[in-house]
Formats: C-alpha cells, structure tokens, sequence
C-alpha cells in the first residue's frame, strides 16, 4: 500500500510531463506539413540541376 503513495504522484507528474510535451509541440507547429514529408521521402532528388 504505500508503493502506490509513491507510484501515483509519480504516475501523475509523467502524465503531466506528456501532456505538456505534446501541447508544446502542437504550438510550435511540429504537425503542420503532413503531407510534405511523406513526399520527400520519395523524392529521389533527379530534378535537380547537376553542379558540375
């Protein structure tokens, strides 16, 4: 019984932790561009002029 006086508060603040992370993240615009990087990632970069 007393683990979980430990374990919970901890549990609690590693949530929080997440939560913030995730929030943080969603404000500084880490989901934006979907869609742009599963494009580069088939991109072969052949378009490209050579630089000879």
């Amino acid at each position: 019984m007393t683990n979980l006086v430990v374990l919970i508060p901890i549990a609690l603040f590693l949530g929080a932790v997440g939560l913030a992370a995730f929030l943080w993240s969603m404000k500084s615009g880490q989901y934006d561009d979907l869609d742009g990087a599963a494009w580069r990632v088939l991109d072969d970069g052949d378009d490209k002029p050579d630089a000879d």
